[in-house]
């Protein structure tokens, strides 16, 4: 799909990626699209990390003691390469600057001066096409291997041209779940001018987001009403049925919240209040800090090294409760409470609460913590057995 400059009605432009995109000929500059996905700040941008020195500050009773108790007996397991790979997961607002090394491979500079190592197998946000609207050109693809460096800038309030308007609204579980913020349907659509597929009774329609009002699911489809009280029944796409990769909401004091088809009930689209969260609102990443008391000894403080790899604020813990999943800033995280082997609590800077499971961040997969106390060397690990709770800083 083609990038498409339009005017935005939104009163700022600041939530929108912003850039110089260097090759070898020429720099471009202007709102950057990431292939065909990605456009705001608060979009994620995912890769997989390639070195995990920490794991290395492992007593080696402990590491023993952990892959021994975690270790798989199946048989298929005995080929698999047991060396656990660790994700890298941040939103775009985080990020200073991408820097392609050889194929697969990429170098990131993070606000705070510091410089991360990546691998794109398996994630399709490197190597990706990058659309640009140049401020003299145009609108511009430019093909991931002419690509030198790609350098983030704040976003000017105003642009004279953008991909579109977000979408925007709250969106309703099964259970009675419900949080408002910027949208993403089916894991891709997050523009008024995106459109919905779908199959009516007298053929094939493909909807502008932005002439929507409901969505919501019913049988095999969709019940679709439109901004002129028109109301239509959707099929035969993964837009509206059980092949839709998920409907996600996005907003500042959680993060990215990820509601499956199973789990989605309905989503009512409103106007936007502004484009979302600004370059700068994404302030230099902190290192972890914080207090850890154990079921038995003595409690430990000091910087933290969540899950033996997640060492900024910015990083993002992820779980699931009833096929929603969440994907938390750690930031916004003030405290952590294993509950059983699959489930945590955790309580929010927001005063929210949520009790989240099924993945490694809050489960007994979680390869435990680090802890630098204060005027001593070598760190204190703490296996995920043995956490009663975490109390960051």
């Amino acid at each position: 799909m083609a990038a498409i400059a339009v005017e935005t009605k939104a009163q700022s432009h600041e939530g929108f990626i912003y850039g110089k995109v260097y090759t070898d000929r020429t720099t471009y500059i202007g709102p950057i699209r990431w292939g065909n996905e990605e456009v705001f700040w608060s979009d994620l941008f995912n890769a997989a990390k390639i070195n995990n020195d920490y794991v290395k500050l492992i007593p080696k009773e402990e590491s023993d003691a952990e892959w021994w108790s975690n270790y798989n007996w199946s048989f298929s397991s005995i080929w698999e390469d047991k060396e656990t790979a660790h994700q890298f997961t941040c939103q775009f607002g985080n990020l200073k600057e991408i820097i392609p090394l050889s194929k697969g491979k990429i170098k990131v500079r993070l606000k705070n001066g510091g410089e991360l190592q990546l691998n794109g197998e398996g994630y399709n946000d490197v190597e990706a096409n990058v659309q640009l609207l140049d401020e003299e050109l145009g609108s511009i693809s430019i093909n991931w291997d002419r690509v030198k460096r790609i350098e983030f800038l704040p976003t000017p309030e105003k642009l004279t041209q953008t991909f579109g308007t977000p979408l925007y609204g709250t969106v309703e579980g099964l259970r009675r779940e419900k949080f408002t913020g910027f949208i993403i349907w089916d894991n891709d659509e997050r523009l008024g001018s995106d459109k919905l597929d779908g199959d009516t009774n007298d053929g094939d329609v493909a909807l502008k987001f932005s002439d929507i009002t409901t969505i919501a699911k019913s049988g095999n489809g969709c019940d679709v009403r439109l901004k002129s009280g028109r109301e239509l029944y959707l099929t035969g796409s993964n837009d509206v049925n059980s092949g839709n990769r998920g409907v996600i909401v996005v907003t500042p004091d959680m993060g990215v919240i990820k509601f499956s088809w199973k789990a989605f009930k309905q989503v009512t689209f409103s106007q936007a209040p502004h484009t979302g969260q600004s370059y700068s609102a994404f302030t230099s990443p902190k290192p972890l800090l914080g207090k850890v008391t154990l079921l038995e000894g003595a409690d430990v403080s000091g910087r933290i090294i969540y899950d033996i790899d997640e060492v900024l604020d910015f990083e993002l813990v992820e779980g699931k409760e009833n096929d929603i999943e969440y994907s938390i800033p750690l930031k916004n995280i003030k405290k952590m409470t294993p509950k059983n082997s699959d489930y945590s609590q955790l309580e929010l800077t927001s005063g929210q609460t949520l009790f989240l499971g099924n993945m490694r961040d809050v489960s007994e997969d979680n390869s435990g913590l680090l802890v630098f106390e204060k005027g001593k060397k070598d760190p204190v690990y703490v296996a995920w057995r043995k956490i009663n709770e975490i109390i960051f800083q």
